[in-house]
């Protein structure tokens, strides 16, 4: 058995970058989920529904990679080994709960909210609770300190994201619904924290993304069935189009980038990189494939590159400790 890290081991410069640049790539991936998954709540008219559909169809498709790929098989041996010897938590297991709940937002509020509204939301909420995350240490790099770049990098996010949708947020009904993706971007932070933990004692980022997929599929299965008790079988039919089950996927791709970098990076840096992905991703989405909602104006534009300042400026801190 190899020894573990050394506390006063810090990555490189290229790994954290690589790590950056992952991070952004599950951003956009990310973005694309959110659309496809609102979509999809709209079309069968139960946003949940649309939630299990894209949890379950992730979970499938690792149940049947994980046992083939060798470093999933070892992955969920040293996984069974870690919650036994206890170096590894049961509850540092259940951040799918947390992802559940940010793919149910997804399908209850986009078709009302828009991908802007929905990604200030949850922007801000991933923004003050990735901060927190790192110092309170619950990632794989330990805490981390609030130092000022670190939190100028935070809130030029935020101040970013509002420029760009700023002209969505007169409604009060809308910034009532939007405090479900603020709660699903509060627990983003910690999601991506405890999916780190699981990574370190598993070695393996597949293994870490079917334990998440597992349980959230499970939270969402528990959650529709009092869904139907109390408003009934959705109103609406499964799509016939083939991209409205890609969610699922994507999401895979997204938790397994998070819990592979976020050892290099820390939850912030990490959050802040998904962040940048996903205003580039929205605005891409707004121009390449728009819809009513779609307002890629120069507002828009000029926060998506602030955002991409705002990540600039946290990475030119100090490097994580692990």
């Amino acid at each position: 058995m190899t020894a573990p890290p050394r506390a006063d081991v810090v990555p490189s410069a290229a790994l954290r970058a690589t790590g950056v640049g992952l991070a952004v790539l599950s951003g956009l991936a990310v973005a694309l989920q959110s659309r496809i998954n609102g979509e999809l709540g709209v079309r069968l008219g139960d946003g949940i529904a649309a939630a299990v559909v894209s949890f379950g169809l992730g979970l499938l498709v690792l149940l049947v990679l994980v046992p083939v790929v060798p470093a999933g098989r070892r992955g969920l041996r040293r996984l069974r080994g870690a919650l036994t010897a206890g170096t590894l938590r049961p509850w540092q297991c259940l951040g799918g709960v947390c992802g559940a709940l940010l793919v149910a937002t997804q399908g209850l509020t986009i078709g009302t909210l828009g991908v802007a509204v929905f990604t200030v939301a949850v922007v801000a909420g991933q923004t003050g609770s990735s901060l927190a995350v790192d110092r309170a240490g619950l990632g794989p790099t330990g805490r981390q300190p609030v130092t000022a770049n670190r939190l100028t990098g935070a809130a030029l996010t935020v101040v970013a994201v509002l420029i760009a949708v700023g002209d969505r947020l007169g409604d009060p009904g809308t910034l009532a619904l939007a405090l479900l993706p603020l709660l699903g971007g509060i627990a983003i932070a910690w999601q991506q924290a405890v999916n780190g933990q699981v990574r370190a004692a598993s070695g393996s980022a597949l293994t870490a993304t079917l334990v998440n997929f597992a349980v959230g599929t499970l939270a969402l299965l528990v959650t529709l069935a009092v869904d139907l008790l109390v408003r009934g079988l959705p109103t609406g039919g499964f799509p016939s189009e083939p991209w409205f089950y890609l969610g699922g996927p994507i999401g895979i791709l997204f938790i397994a980038l998070a819990a592979a970098v976020v050892r290099f990076t820390g939850v912030l840096l990490l959050g802040l990189a998904t962040i940048a992905g996903q205003i580039v991703g929205a605005v891409l989405l707004d121009v390449l494939l728009p819809t009513a909602a779609s307002h890629p104006g120069p507002a828009t534009l000029l926060g998506a590159a602030l955002t991409l300042v705002a990540v600039l400026v946290a990475a030119l801190g100090p490097p994580v400790r692990r």
